[in-house]
Formats: structure tokens, sequence, C-alpha cells
């Protein structure tokens, strides 16, 4: 098999560059699951799934500690 030109590699690169720039938008995306979880994807590599109790949980945790996080930022 014949190695691809400069020319055929830039345009596969710049086919690939397209179809990812839509993954890329930084929002977050939610679904239900069948057993009642619900997925976040758009934080990480992969989606964060939790159910009814740990979002009332995560909820209530994020209300009373999140002024003490203002102005902290990890990277």
């Amino acid at each position: 098999m014949p190695e691809p030109t400069r020319e055929e590699l830039l345009a596969r690169i710049a086919e690939l560059e397209k179809r990812t720039e839509g993954k890329k938008s930084g929002k977050l995306e939610f679904k239900v699951g069948e057993k009642g979880g619900v997925s976040v994807y758009g934080l990480g590599r992969f989606p964060v799934t939790l159910y009814y109790e740990q979002w009332i949980r995560l909820l209530d945790t994020a209300g009373t500690c999140g002024p003490s996080w203002k102005g902290t930022r990890a990277g």
C-alpha cells in the first residue's frame, strides 16, 4: 500500500478536525438511563452518572461549600 501524499494527509486532518469541532463545544449534556440514573456528559473523558439520592446529597453539599471554593482553581 503506497504512503499517502502530503496533500492527502492534510485533507484527512482537516476532515477529522471538522468532526471533532462539535464535540469540544464545552456544553454539558444530560441523559436519563433506564434505571433512573442521570448521566452528565462533557465534564471529562467519561460521563458522570448519579441517582436521585446522590444528586440531592451533592446539591445540598454544593450549597454549603460552594462559597468557600470561590477564588480557588486547579490548573
